[in-house]
């Protein structure tokens, strides 16, 4: 066992604990009362992004909640390193964010493509304009939903607004994007608050309910604006019988912490889940940058922690480690175990620091699933599995995906730990509920 393997677990259980997060929020906040300041929160909005437009359109009701003061960026989008799969990237955001839209009652539709440059150039002057004259948080939602339901449409652009000069949107742009780069991200859609970032309508609530502790809200404020989905808590048979496949790489804590919650949701309703294995994109020569990395890893610590999902004492499984569990799978199937494997392996290595490089970590990990080491030990010498991951992948893309966790129920195909909600309702019919 390398020294990496065995300092890596307490590093990270201590880095991405939760008791550390909230010294860390305390801390910020004996600063910003030292210094007398308000609650500040820094938005960053990607003009062309659809999900930057359904964030916007939230900030007015943000305000009207909580004593915030709002401070706007507009940014350009991500780099490739980031966005390493940028044009289907970009059309999953569409689509995603339409059934987002759908889910809570937004007025987003997926026009099947991008806004054309003049039009986002036109809005990113108007928007850098309302930074400037302090109207952004009125003018983002109806600017952005204006570009949308005109590219929906095909017609005019919106109505005509000042517009920044051309000098003063790079410059802004410039200064924007220095500034999301210091604080540690690379998307747009994001808030940032006292050294703590949250993405999109699906994290709002980890801000509002830090927000909410600091005593923050308005009188009369309870609850979250988009509250995360409730996981089916009981059996409920489907009226169609249906099958999940789910796409997931062992190197993925989104995957991880989704994976006990996943099983779960087949248990209750009785419905197979076919598993989809892929390798890491890192092993698929797509490198991850480092405040990538760094935002997944405490983004799934926040998650993990909402769904009551041990995760965070963690031994990372790159490369070789990956591989000999992946050499299991096909074997724990044919034995009818792939689930208890897939969960005893995502325990290990995410949640007790399990070195599945070692003989030592992977047996523990196999044995508790009900394999027999020395089957183990035989299933690792034979690579077939290497084929069935790259069809997988190749699958995987051709429904328009390419990141993982994803899952596909009938004509239903999702990327996210965040999207089980829709893998519920395909499984059950359920049309889109409206919860605002």
């Amino acid at each position: 066992m390398s020294l990496r393997s065995l300092l890596m677990p307490v590093v990270s259980q201590r880095w991405l604990s939760r008791g550390r997060l909230l010294k860390l929020r305390a801390k910020a906040e004996r600063a910003r009362r030292a210094r007398g300041e308000p609650h500040v929160l820094d938005y960053f909005h990607q003009v062309d992004d659809p999900y930057s437009a359904l964030l916007a359109g939230a900030l007015p009701a943000l305000q009207q909640r909580y004593e915030v003061q709002i401070r706007p960026h507009v940014v350009a989008p991500p780099t490739d390193a980031a966005a390493p799969d940028r044009a289907r990237l970009v059309a999953y955001s569409r689509r995603d964010a339409a059934l987002l839209s759908r889910r809570h009652g937004l007025g987003y539709v997926d026009p099947g493509h991008q806004p054309d440059a003049a039009a986002v150039a036109d809005v990113t002057a108007a928007l850098v304009a309302a930074v400037q004259d302090e109207l952004f948080v009125q003018l983002a939602g109806p600017l952005s939903q204006a570009m949308w339901q005109c590219t929906a449409q095909q017609g005019t652009r919106p109505d005509a607004v000042r517009q920044a000069s051309a000098a003063d949107v790079q410059q802004h742009l410039g200064h924007s994007q220095a500034l999301r780069q210091r604080l540690g991200h690379y998307l747009g859609a994001t808030l940032h608050y006292a050294g703590e970032w949250v993405w999109g309508l699906d994290r709002l609530h980890h801000l509002e309910s830090r927000l909410q502790d600091l005593g923050a809200q308005r009188p009369g404020v309870s609850g979250w604006l988009f509250p995360p989905a409730a996981d089916l808590a009981t059996a409920t048979r489907p009226a169609q019988a249906k099958s999940i496949d789910f796409f997931f790489s062992l190197r993925s804590p989104y995957s991880a912490i989704v994976t006990p919650r996943l099983f779960e949701l087949g248990r209750l309703t009785g419905t197979p889940v076919r598993l989809r294995y892929v390798l890491p994109m890192v092993m698929r020569g797509l490198a991850v940058p480092r405040d990538k990395r760094v935002y997944i890893s405490t983004d799934a610590a926040r998650e993990a922690h909402l769904r009551g999902v041990p995760f965070g004492r963690l031994n990372d499984p790159v490369g070789r480690p990956v591989e000999r569990g992946l050499s299991l799978l096909p074997l724990a199937e044919r034995q009818g175990l792939g689930q208890a494997y897939v969960r005893s392996f995502m325990q290990g290595v995410w949640a007790e620091g399990l070195d599945a490089g070692s003989d030592r970590g992977l047996r523990r990990i196999a044995e508790r699933a009900g394999l027999a080491w020395g089957d183990a030990q035989a299933a690792m010498q034979d690579e077939a599995w290497r084929q069935a991951a790259e069809l997988n992948r190749q699958e995987l893309l051709s429904l328009g995906l390419w990141g993982v966790p994803s899952f596909r129920v009938g004509d239903t195909a999702v990327w996210g730990q965040d999207r089980l909600w829709a893998v519920q309702d395909a499984l059950l019919g359920r049309g889109i509920q409206h919860e605002r």
